[in-house]
This record gives structure tokens, sequence and C-alpha cells, in this order.
């Protein structure tokens, strides 16, 4: 039994409609004109009803007709999806990826973790672009950005977000500080020390939202002091030479907490805004060269690898301790 439609079907429909006349069609196939006359009147006479209405110089399609165009150009492009998936499946991927991320993390974590991602795919480009500042990713080009927010209210819909660690922010200090300026009992105690603040473009923030990790409740306290910079790494700097408390994320310091060169101020208390997320652009399909770095990702920061190095520095500094 003869199939009412197949692929080459589909095609002619979609060919006709935007050519305009069966002539134009021929043409662009490559064919005589009688070729797709005798084509387009077969595909009729299965379906038992007119695909165009035609005339001497035109043809115009039918409200069946334009039904099944609109049919068809879904069909095509779900059938044009599934080879390219395909496709994928027995290639081993290749390309670019364009990727930002901030530097702070970029550098100590992305970095390396990206380096053995090509390894592993060495058909694969990975390019990295270090900022402050997320790039319009749509209009500049870039597949994704690893990030430390994620997007929330109306323009969520817009975005494609995975979180791929939890991370924290927290109260640290050096122990130099803390002898000589005494620990903060409470948030409000805050206020009344040199405390490090970070800036970007000019702005200073200076208000710290913390959170209470028994209740969830949280505290905002306006802090101040001598020293601010926009640079984070000058700041942890600063507060590793005593010189004040820092709010500062796991990530960057779990090695030094660990160690004890910094000691937690206010532990029950943190700043839970700082997670790692994937940020992307919404977009029909994503390519396969950039569904296997978001798994690798997710795979990678999962356990955050932040605590364990810290736990594993500390092990290492104690055992190199000559014994009492």
């Amino acid at each position: 039994m003869q199939a009412l439609l197949d692929r080459t079907d589909l095609e002619l429909l979609l060919a006709v409609r935007a050519n305009g006349s069966l002539a134009a069609t021929a043409a662009a196939a490559g064919v005589v004109p009688s070729v797709v006359t005798k084509k387009l009147a077969a595909l009729e006479a299965r379906l038992g009803f007119k695909l165009f209405q035609r005339t001497t110089r035109r043809v115009v399609a039918t409200a069946e007709g334009e039904a099944l165009c609109e049919r068809a150009t879904q069909l095509l492009q779900a059938f044009s999806q599934l080879e390219a998936d395909l496709h994928e499946k027995r290639s081993e991927p290749s390309g670019v990826i364009r990727l930002a991320a901030t530097f702070g993390f970029g550098r100590l974590w992305l970095g390396p973790a990206l380096a053995e991602f090509q390894a592993r795919h060495p058909r694969l480009q990975v390019q990295l672009q270090l900022t402050e500042r997320l790039p319009n990713l749509a209009v500049e080009g870039y597949d994704g950005a690893v990030w430390l927010w994620s997007v929330h209210g109306q323009r969520a819909s817009e975005w494609v977000s995975r979180r791929l660690a939890r991370n924290q922010r927290v109260v640290v200090a050096a122990p130099q500080y803390l002898r000589e300026r005494g620990l903060p009992q409470v948030p409000a105690d805050l206020a009344l020390h040199d405390c490090l603040i970070v800036r970007e473009s000019d702005q200073r923030f200076d208000v710290w939202g913390l959170r209470r990790e028994r209740d969830k409740t949280e505290t905002r306290v306006r802090v101040q002091g001598p020293l601010s910079s926009n640079s984070g790494e000058l700041v942890r700097d600063w507060c590793l030479a005593g010189r004040g408390i820092m709010l500062r994320s796991l990530w960057d310091i779990a090695p030094q907490l660990a160690s004890g060169q910094l000691v937690r101020v206010l532990p029950g208390y943190a700043m839970w805004d700082a997670d790692i997320h994937w940020l992307a652009p919404h977009r029909a399909q994503t390519p396969k060269r950039v569904r296997l770095l978001i798994d690798f990702l997710a795979e990678r920061f999962r356990g955050e690898p932040w605590k364990l190095k810290g736990a594993a520095k500390a092990s290492a500094l104690r055992g190199s301790r000559p014994p009492p």
C-alpha cells in the first residue's frame, strides 16, 4: 500500500509555496516544468483535494494546502533535528566553545577544569573570557557563562540556568586581627570593626546581608573600614595580613580556613547568594559539545571541591609539623 505522503512530497509543497509558481520551482530544482506539474497533480490525486490554485503566472495555496504546508514545515524541521542528533551521537564533538567567567573563579577553578575537558575531547577548542561584567552573551557570540548568580524575575524565561555547585560567602578574619580587636558576637558588632569592602564601578558593597543558618532569619548590617578595593584578591591579602574582617566566598578561602590562616567570624551566619551557575541565552537546541561541557562541570563542581582541597591542605600542614 503506497503512503499518502513522503519526505519528497513535503519538500515539493514547501518549494512551490516559497517560489510562487511551478516554473520557478522547476528552475530551482533543475528540471523541466512538466515534472513539477505531474508530481503536484499526482499528490493532489492521492490526497483527494486541491493544494494550490493555479493561474498563468502564479500559484496560491488553498486553505487545505496552507495547513498542510505549515505541518510539513514542522515535520521537516523535526526530521532534520533527528538527523543532526543521530550524527552527533556517532561523531566526536568538534568546534569552538566560547565562555565567560569571573576572574577569580575562572582562574582558580574553571580554567583547570576546562583544560581537562578539552584533553578528553581533542577536536574541541575552548575560548574562555575572564571578566567582572556579564557580557551580552547572545549578541557577542558566547555559548554561555559560569557565573556566581542566576537570573530571576521576568527575564528568567529568556535564559537557561543550571546550578553547578552550592557556595556561600562567609565572614572571616586573621587570628592576629581578632587577638587585637576581639571577636564579634552578633552581626551588629561588625559595625564596630574595620571591615574590608570590595567595590565595583565606584559602588561600595558595604551592606552585608547575613542569614542565620539555624532558623534562616536574615540580618543586614552596614559595615565600614579604611580599606576597600575593586580587587577581591587584594582584599583577601589585606585580610590575611590582619588588616580587617572580610566577606568572601568559600571557594576562594577554604584552604586558608583549613590551615588556620583565617578564622570564621560569626560561624552561624553566611550570605547565601553566591552559588555557581551555568548561564546561557535560551535557544531551541543546545549543541552536543556544550551539553557535554555543562554535564562535565556539574559533575566536577557538585561536591564543592574547594572544601576537599582545603581539608587536604590542612591535613598536609598538620602532618608536616614537628611533634611537640
